[in-house]
């Protein structure tokens, strides 16, 4: 009854914290009836520009909310608990939410030059209103802490993304790939849902905090039950981030649908199943710690975390050896993203201690870098790929003498991608290094570092097609301004992260407190 009555009491004082949520609903629901009225023979670029100032006035709002949590040199404030505690405003779901964001910008920015021209994309309004309620779904997956408010937000991001994939109606690969995406999509949902219902099952609680309290008898009681859940919902949430084994669908998906909705496959949907993922394991499986303070393994915590060991090194090592045959552009970053979600799986499965509990800043710090060096990459792909007439390695070919600037900036993107200096990934990726040699996990300190070696054969055969080959044909690559702008936004990000790599992570490690803003208790 308390719980029920806890539901109801959602105040307009209430409804100012979801003020960026709300603002992205707005903006969907009144772009589509823009879109609706205006007549075929208008460009649909007002709408691109409306949706990207939709976008910018929800993180004005994430921002303004995070800043009035946490006043300088004042305390950090109490989290925002909505719905009974099925819905947090805390620094970890702002800060998740600062990323789909500022990502979905990016993306929105480099499409405003490229979706104008592409003939094979017909319904261009639509591409733009879709993506506000994609972002909203991965808005609700990050700060939900409820088991129902996850499945919805997740469901209102996968059914979205799907028509997006499909959009390109009369490309052959883009109906097989939005046909394989909601296949596969559908199955993870499944094995997720099934995963929860069980966890739901033994606990008899949605809400994660419950669900923590309940585990504790539950796993004398019903031990196989609880490990049916949580290796499902792994399993499910494995195929939503591409972590091999679960990585098939991604080259053709990737490949098949326009590059902006590549991009915002390979960056926002990842990032949002990370925070899911993240919030789940670390508020249920982590209340048994004997494995992380040197106990044997066997416990539910060690072998739930050690199950997430292995899908991070599978990851990483399929990833990079399969991409290494890869000659087309999209299905070799859709490797590499197989391989990153590996390395952004690491800071999550090797746990927490007392002198190693920064790996949610470390998560973070990688994904940042991963968000600029991708949206990056795709955008200086999207240009040269029209140049070009298709998406080929070959499309790279003399880069550099027909577009001097373009090919610097993907070198930044380039080297950033293989972890090295003076980039954010290079220092996102010895984070990480170094919170799993501290957690003694020395063997996939190790395999990161042979895949990251290994990476470099694919990587740089960018770079020597861009320098070392003859170009085609075609003059010099046309850049649309907003697109050169999400490029050269997203170098710059890239080298500031591999600049000053200590001030950003101090600054997540000050905002971040994990029992105060991702325990829901």
């Amino acid at each position: 009854m308390a719980y029920n009555d806890a539901l109801g009491r959602l105040t307009w004082n209430d409804l100012a914290y979801l003020t960026p949520e709300l603002t992205l609903v707005i903006a969907a629901i009144l772009l589509t009836l823009i879109d609706l009225a205006l007549p075929n023979r208008f460009s649909r670029q007002t709408i691109g520009w409306l949706s990207l100032s939709g976008l910018l006035l929800s993180l004005y709002f994430v921002v303004w909310h995070m800043l009035k949590m946490n006043p300088v040199g004042g305390e950090p404030g109490a989290v925002v608990r909505l719905l009974g505690d099925s819905y947090r405003i805390d620094d970890y779901a702002s800060l998740m939410k600062i990323i789909f964001l500022v990502g979905a910008a990016l993306i929105v920015l480099m499409s405003l030059g490229t979706v104008k021209r592409d003939d094979e994309l017909p319904d261009k309004g639509e591409f733009y209103t879709l993506l506000l309620p994609a972002v909203l779904g991965a808005m609700i997956m990050a700060s939900s802490g409820d088991l129902i408010t996850i499945f919805v937000g997740m469901e209102l991001l996968s059914i979205t993304t799907y028509v997006l994939v499909g959009m390109r109606k009369k490309v052959t690969i883009g109906s097989e790939a939005a046909f394989k995406y909601v296949v596969i999509g559908g199955i993870s949902s499944a094995i997720i849902l099934f995963g929860m219902s069980y966890l739901y099952g033994v606990t008899g609680s949605t809400n994660l905090g419950l669900i923590a309290l309940g585990l504790q008898n539950a796993v004398s009681q019903y031990p196989a039950f609880v490990y049916i859940a949580f290796f499902f919902m792994l399993g499910g949430l494995g195929m939503k981030i591409a972590a091999a084994p679960f990585h098939a669908w991604a080259p053709d998906v990737y490949q098949g649908a326009s590059t902006p909705v590549t991009a915002f496959l390979a960056v926002i949907s990842k990032a949002a199943a990370l925070a899911v993922l993240f919030r789940i394991f670390y508020n249920t499986a982590l209340f048994d710690t004997s494995y992380f303070k040197g106990g044997a393994a066997g416990s539910l915590g060690g072998d739930v975390f050690l199950a997430m060991k292995v899908l991070a090194v599978s990851a990483m090592i399929v990833g990079t050896t399969v991409a290494l045959r890869q000659r087309n552009m999209k299905r070799m970053l859709a490797l590499s993203g197989v391989a990153n979600a590996g390395y952004l799986l690491v800071p999550i499965s090797v746990g927490i201690v007392g002198f190693h509990s920064n790996n949610m800043s470390e998560l973070l710090f990688y994904l940042i870098a991963y968000l600029f060096m991708n949206i990056g990459a795709f955008a200086v792909l999207a240009v040269v790929s029209r140049a070009a007439g298709h998406e080929e390695l070959s499309g790279f070919a003399g880069l550099y003498y027909r577009a001097p600037w373009t090919a610097a900036a993907m070198i930044v993107m380039i080297l950033s991608l293989a972890g090295l200096p003076v980039t954010g990934g290079f220092f996102g990726k010895l984070f990480i290094l170094i919170g799993a040699a501290q957690m003694k996990d020395f063997w996939i300190v190790a395999i990161m570092v042979a895949t990251s070696v290994i990476s470099y054969y694919f990587y740089f055969s960018v770079i020597r097609q861009m320098f070392m080959r003859t170009s085609e044909g075609g003059g010099e690559i046309w850049i649309p301004v907003p697109t050169g702008l999400a490029i050269w936004i997203c170098v710059g990000a890239t080298i500031a992260l591999g600049i000053f790599p200590n001030p950003v992570l101090d600054w997540l490690n000050t905002v971040f407190s994990l029992p105060g803003d991702l325990w829901v208790r």
